[in-house]
């Protein structure tokens, strides 16, 4: 997806695609990248890792999840004392 159709990919009652556009897909492909190596992560790890607020990051994983960016499975497991941990599994393409 270009970046212009990525910023229109986003929506919500205080959504403003030129003020937010470009700023949310550039989260999107950072929590998308670090979630590539398959293993568990807490949102406060990919916070500090990355430099969002966690409520940034936790908003890109469930927009992961979405067919429009990508419709991928993001597992969450229950760590303890209120924490998660998630998973990236990557949507495979099919083939042309």
């Amino acid at each position: 997806m270009s970046m212009q159709g990525m910023a229109r990919a986003y929506d919500g009652a205080t959504y403003d695609a030129d003020r937010d556009g470009e700023r949310l897909a550039r989260q999107q492909r950072a929590v998308r990248a670090a979630m590539a190596d398959g293993r568990w992560h807490t949102l406060s790890e990919l916070s500090a890792r990355l430099g969002y607020p966690e409520a940034s990051v936790s908003a890109r994983l469930r927009d992961l999840r979405k067919p429009k960016h990508g419709g991928h499975t993001v597992e969450r497991r229950y760590h303890g004392n209120g924490l998660w941990c998630y998973r990236l599994i990557p949507r495979q393409a099919s083939p042309r």
